[in-house]
């Protein structure tokens, strides 16, 4: 057991050792000009983590191990959890049923075009195409991080998604900006919001590239995204149920599936219905706004420094191929479906 008497030393010693690397990637993401490029601490900590992975990693006794595979693994739980104080359903609620619909429909479009174009076309593994779509099509890392438990991905292929979600999602957060100012946006500003939070990958970079818009109009574009946020609830259910009917299709029970129900994403989704309510103090709501991304960033680190790069070799150049073609069906798509939904 890993907080056993005889273990519980080296288990909190790869735990600290996590921890100080998020440190210094929470650190790293505050430099304006890293905060500039929208490069959130979580992405940060893959990065700094992947570099530990593929350098000192075999200088560490193993004995910690344990403790980073906690932290990439329980830790995450958590910090998925402690998501939910990000949203509440009044602010849901505000960008009215359009925006709702939005939603649904980019997440009800790019998981399974994305699953489908990345195992059937481009021969990916599975997970690596799920984990893609869901960096593309909810909320970039975070997404790539709640889908990781339940599709039990390898540390490179959660490494590659969420490089995707660097590429394409920093892309986008320069490109948009660039377009409006070229006036081929024609929107009105709110629906431009809907369509920056409806679009973008990461909500940094959501925050970034509205930066140019209206303050109504930013708060629709975040709102959105948050929107989207949530929409990680049903997809963990709706994966996880598909992966146990995979494995008990010699079965006619379902016991199996109930048994595999992700229960950190029903908390997640208790705890933004308790977030609604309100009976929280701002400033700790804040608190723990900072420390859940602490604790994501953590969680990014150590999966990081389970990244090999000659397993991320091993996926080629097939999730960039996967998301550069689901980037594009979210600038252009997303920009008619906002005029057809917004009139």
């Amino acid at each position: 057991m890993l907080f056993t008497p005889a273990h519980r030393g080296q288990t909190l010693n790869g735990i600290l050792l996590v921890a100080l690397f998020a440190i210094a990637s929470y650190t790293i993401a505050q430099i304006s000009i890293i905060a500039a490029l929208g490069l959130s601490p979580l992405i940060i900590g893959i990065v700094v983590g992947a570099i530990y992975g593929n350098t000192l990693h075999q200088h560490v006794p193993q004995e910690w191990h344990a403790g980073i595979n906690f932290s990439a693994r329980k830790i995450l739980r958590l910090a998925i959890i402690l998501y939910g104080f990000s949203i509440t359903l009044q602010e849901i609620a505000s960008i009215g049923w359009q925006g709702i619909l939005l939603a649904v429909i980019v997440v009800g479009t790019i998981l399974p075009l994305g699953y489908f174009i990345g195992t059937k076309m481009l021969k990916m593994e599975p997970a690596t195409a799920l984990l893609t779509s869901a960096g593309s099509g909810i909320c970039g890392a975070a997404a790539v991080l709640a889908l990781e438990p339940v599709t039990k991905a390898q540390g490179h292929q959660t490494a590659v998604a969420v490089a995707t979600v660097v590429v394409f999602g920093t892309l986008s957060m320069f490109l948009y900006p660039i377009l409006d100012d070229l006036h081929l946006f024609q929107l009105s500003a709110e629906a431009k919001g809907l369509y920056f939070g409806g679009t973008i990958h990461e909500v940094a970079q959501v925050v970034g590239a509205s930066s140019i818009l209206s303050e109504s109009a930013q708060q629709y574009a975040v709102i959105e995204k948050m929107t989207r946020v949530l929409m990680i609830v049903p997809v963990i259910l709706i994966v996880s149920w598909l992966m146990a009917r995979q494995k008990s299709t010699s079965q006619a029970t379902g016991s199996s599936w109930f048994a595999s129900i992700p229960w950190f994403a029903v908390a997640f989704l208790a705890v933004c219905g308790f977030n609604s309510l309100d009976l929280l103090p701002h400033e700790l709501i804040v608190d723990i706004h900072q420390l859940d991304t602490f604790l994501l960033t953590m969680a990014m680190v150590a999966l990081g420094m389970e990244t090999q790069v000659s397993k991320m070799k091993q996926v080629g150049k097939s999730a960039f191929i996967l998301a550069g073609i689901l980037f594009l069906v979210l600038t252009v798509g997303g920009y008619f479906l906002v005029k057809f939904l917004i009139v």
